[in-house]
């Protein structure tokens, strides 16, 4: 409540006795917690910054080492080889102390240069280890005794309990890889795609490319390696994100489900009070970095700079280009409901609400019978809509008075609710309709009631079922399905609820009231609104979207065959859409590049040699199973090398983009680039990691598992499909293609997929 009573906590008048001075004693105090809070946080950040610069080693080692150093001067051993007797003897300051204090300071000093030094020898030592990717091309549990010895040299120098960003430091940086190498991986990747004919002309420009403007090109951008954190990842969020001028709902944006096979609770408040409770106590693990860092295989670590913007965060929009905004720090968020928006408090009296304190809050908000403003019920339909007629119209009619107040609260929020007027039924698994209907809801909603710009929004139905939808230019998906499984772990196993619903725990205090926003929009302002959400409908109606449950069998299964469950599905998909379009197409396959410093994605092309000659082999009936399954596991074997090889940095889409970008800036034109980033992904596809925390059992818990997400389709032609490999035993496709291709249906390729797992599935089971 420090920012509703700043303004009235100190006043006075002047009368003809002197002056009236009034204080507002809970107006002081909110102001007081609100300023401790503050420091706390600056102070735990400090610290926290100081820890992490020290690694891999730690601030008590500092001790250590000046005791170590002292114990040996005393010993007369000298550790320095004279140094500290010259600093003793000419460093102005200490050599004018007395004797023994200039002594003991010239130790310190020494012991603290030394201490320096050791630990950038062990920062480079464990940045030197962590370039090695040998360990990812070995079968696993095989490891060879390099690779043993790296894993124990790696944890020797890596602490038990690191902070969320201690590994920074030490992560390496994503190296340039060779023109040439990338020109063959490239020609590789198209060959099932061309004719010969055209394959032989791709070649000669690749070839051209390699021995012309592609040195040149490889200069600047080994350049801007050496100088840039991240040689990608600033021009892939500027470029593909930011300056992107269409809607980013359902073009950019994507969504996440709850757990569908069960429902805590029926109550829309209670569930969204622990909900709300469990990310805000997520934002303070991550303000103190108390969330641990991803490690794989308890060893290498993943970059963790995508989480920094994950709260507080808003995209603005621009006329050429938008910029991402973040926020230190924020004590509210901003709620939408029946088309009127508040600002909730979440800190009171210096500490976080609990979740039943939350739910009285909550409550009164639903209980407003007050009506909406004029275009206030469709203002989020400037976020879903064209970015332009955003820019104009927030520097136009958002920049002062009651609308700017209004609208830095939402944009300044730690994320925005909606408590959503319809529900989500439950019986999903025998009625799919529904199951798309919920999807749908949380990809684009009606066009008016998700704010698509902040870094996510959180949605809660009226009979309690959530779910969320991210802008993506902040970070990827895996970031935000950690602080889903975490959210849903915390709420469902953890926090939990009474026997009627309702949040557990009695209210210490009366929580303060949520703020209605206020606007004054102008007839012309609305008009702008009404435009955008006329775009934004036109484009939710051309989506179909189609969530597929497979439970026929899942990872289980295929690891019993000793296959990969990635790769296995990738071939499942390649050969649903050969029957589906019969012929072959650009595939996306997103991998992760969080191995290296501030590393996002990179594509895998699962459309290979390999691939397409184990579809064609599929409907082959001259071919025995066996044929067909040493088809299949060279196609499997094939693109687990693919995978590999983006993750270490070896991929080949980041690196012709990066390169093209360069040729823009030159104003360079290269027929090769230009071709290449043209091609069209028909089929853009992404698994959804789960377990990325421990606190979920999905042996003890297994209809726990969310039931993952997805995003809208890529191209006008192609589908999107998203997976989550669920547990043992079940597997959710998430299917979206455009209504207005005649050539493309989501429910079509869903059947296709089912079939291609079945006659897969079959080839083990004789």
């Amino acid at each position: 409540m420090a920012e509703a009573h700043a303004a009235v906590a100190f006043s006075f008048t002047v009368t003809p006795e002197g002056f009236n001075v009034n204080l507002n004693h809970e107006a002081l105090w909110a102001v007081w917690h609100s300023g401790v809070r503050s420091w706390k946080k600056r102070i735990a950040r400090f610290k926290n910054n100081f820890i992490n610069g020290v690694y891999p080693s730690s601030p008590a080692s500092w001790v250590f080492t000046i005791t170590v150093v002292l114990a040996l001067s005393l010993a007369k051993v000298d550790p320095s080889f004279g140094f500290i007797e010259s600093v003793q003897k000419n460093m102005p300051g200490i050599r004018s102390l007395s004797a023994p204090y200039n002594y003991y300071t010239s130790i310190v000093l020494f012991g603290t240069l030394l201490w320096i030094v050791v630990i950038y020898m062990l920062r480079y030592t464990l940045k030197a280890l962590l370039t090695y990717h040998g360990w990812m091309f070995e079968p696993r549990g095989k490891a060879s005794w390099k690779t043993k010895l790296w894993v124990m040299a790696v944890r020797t120098l890596s602490k038990k309990k690191p902070l969320l960003c201690s590994y920074q430091a030490s992560l390496p940086k994503l190296f340039v890889p060779p023109v040439n190498g990338t020109m063959e991986r490239y020609l590789k990747s198209v060959r099932p795609l061309m004719d010969d004919t055209n394959f032989e002309r791709m070649k000669t420009l690749a070839k051209e490319f390699e021995q012309g403007i592609g040195k040149k090109l490889q200069r600047y951008l080994v350049l801007k390696s050496w100088w840039a954190t991240n040689y990608v990842s600033d021009w892939w969020e500027e470029y593909v994100y930011l300056r992107g001028r269409s809607p980013i709902m359902v073009n950019s944006n994507f969504y996440g489900l709850d757990a569908i096979f069960v429902h805590p609770t029926h109550i829309q408040v209670a569930r969204a009070a622990n909900i709300i409770h469990c990310m805000l106590q997520f934002r303070r693990e991550l303000d103190r970095e108390e969330l641990a860092p991803l490690i794989i295989n308890k060893t290498i670590p993943l970059c963790s700079a995508q989480y920094d913007r994950q709260f507080n965060t808003t995209r603005i929009p621009g006329i050429e280009a938008d910029q991402l905004v973040h926020y230190m720090d924020s004590q509210h968020i901003a709620v939408y409901h029946k088309g009127r928006y508040y600002k909730l408090y979440i800190h009171f009296k210096g500490r976080l609400l609990e979740p039943c304190e939350l739910q009285i809050s909550l409550q009164k908000i639903l209980d407003d019978t007050s009506e909406p403003v004029q275009g206030e019920e469709h203002l989020a339909a400037l976020t879903a809509g064209d970015r332009v007629p955003w820019a104009k119209a927030r520097k136009e009619y958002f920049g002062k008075g009651v609308n700017k107040i209004s609208l830095d609260a939402i944009e300044k929020a730690a994320f925005v609710l909606v408590l959503d007027e319809e529900s989500q039924d439950q019986d999903h698994p025998h009625n799919p309709n529904k199951l798309d209907k919920y999807a749908c809801s949380m990809l684009h909603g009606k066009g008016y009631d998700r704010w698509f710009d902040k870094s996510f929004t959180l949605v809660v139905c009226a009979n309690g079922k959530v779910g969320f939808n991210a802008e993506h230019s902040w970070s990827d998906a895996p970031v935000m399905g950690h602080l889903w499984e975490y959210t849903i772990t915390e709420d469902t196993v953890c926090t939990g609820y009474r026997e009627d619903g309702n949040t557990k725990g009695e209210p210490k205090i009366q929580p303060p009231n949520p703020i209605r926003l206020q606007w004054d929009i102008p007839d012309e302002c609305e008009a702008v609104i009404e435009n955008s959400l006329q775009v934004a409908q036109n484009l939710l109606k051309d989506v179909d979207l189609h969530v597929l449950i497979h439970d026929a069998y899942g990872k289980g299964f295929i690891k019993k065959c000793k296959q990969s469950p990635d790769a296995f599905i990738q071939m499942a998909l390649q050969l649903a859409y050969f029957r589906n379009a019969g012929k072959f197409c650009l595939t996306y396959e997103a991998s992760m590049t969080r191995l290296f410093r501030e590393g996002r994605t990179e594509t895998v092309r699962s459309c290979s040699m390999e691939s397409s000659a184990f579809v064609r082999g599929m409907d082959d009936k001259s071919k025995t199973n066996a044929e067909k399954r040493a088809l299949l596991t060279k196609a499997i074997e094939g693109h687990q090398d693919a995978y590999r090889l983006a993750m270490t940095g070896l991929g080949i889409d980041r690196h012709l983009f990066c390169l093209y970008v360069v040729s823009k800036y030159l104003g360079i034109e290269s027929p090769f680039l230009k071709e290449v980033l043209s091609e069209p992904w028909r089929l853009s596809t992404s698994q959804t990691p789960h377990t990325q925390t421990n606190k979920m059992d999905l042996f003890k818990h297994p209809d726990h598992i969310c039931a993952g997400g997805g995003f809208g389709p890529v191209a006008d032609d192609g589908y999107g499909v998203s997976y989550i490999i669920a547990g043992e035993d079940v597997i959710f496709f998430h299917i979206s293609c455009k209504n207005l291709c005649p050539e493309t249906n989501s429910h079509r390729f869903g059947q296709d997929i089912r079939k291609a797992m079945n006659d897969m599935k079959n080839l083990f089971d004789c």
